[in-house]
């Protein structure tokens, strides 16, 4: 198995650090603020992308069983979550009129982070794509492939040790599958007959 510059692998962990705290920390302030504050707009924007973003969540546990869906999965939540963010023209009229306050400049100001992160991460995963199209034991013996992988066994070691990587691997697929049919629905039910508007969610 050649190597691969260890810079790519320093990217890789950033990557994933950056991950814990623009898509998992800094929300889940926000939303916790929001709650505490009362502001319904901001509410409904955060509980929306919480949905959309548990995408990322699923990958972890894909990539955990080395299953090579799990680099289409990653790859397309970070396109839908700027989506989920600034869709929404209702949500970003009412932001827009409230009165300046620290929740609204925190929440303004990770929304276009997120949203770059985003971005430029749909870019960098673009040549890994590839990965998507190994088998899981051809997957394990590519270096580039597997520098994405370990952050999540790292993550397994942490929290779910003494549970099989198969196992774990099966959840992902179940949830990948709920996903896929709640997303189906939305998009071809739901948004259609709503427009661009988020109330009623």
């Amino acid at each position: 198995m050649p190597d691969v510059p260890t810079w790519i692998a320093s990217l890789v962990w950033t990557d994933y650090r950056l991950a814990v705290l623009l898509t998992v920390i800094v929300p889940l302030i926000l939303l916790i603020w929001a709650f505490t504050q009362q502001v319904d707009a901001l509410q409904r924007l955060l509980i929306i992308y919480w949905r959309v973003s548990s995408l990322l969540a699923i990958t972890v546990y894909l990539l955990i069983g080395a299953l090579p869906i799990g680099f289409v999965s990653g790859w397309l939540a970070r396109i839908l979550i700027p989506i989920a963010l600034w869709y929404w023209a209702d949500l970003n009229e009412e932001i827009r009129e409230q009165s300046t306050s620290p929740l609204k400049i925190a929440l303004t100001a990770w929304r276009w982070g997120v949203s770059v992160y985003c971005a430029v991460g749909v870019l960098a995963q673009l040549p890994f794509l590839r990965c998507a199209t190994l088998t899981t034991s051809q997957l394990q013996n590519d270096a580039a492939c597997r520098l994405w992988l370990e952050p999540p066994w790292a993550y397994r070691e942490f929290l779910h040790s003494t549970t099989q990587p198969w196992f774990l691997g099966f959840l992902g697929i179940g949830g990948l599958i709920v996903y896929t049919l709640y997303l189906g629905y939305f998009v071809f039910f739901r948004v259609g007959k709503r427009k661009r508007s988020a109330m009623g969610n």
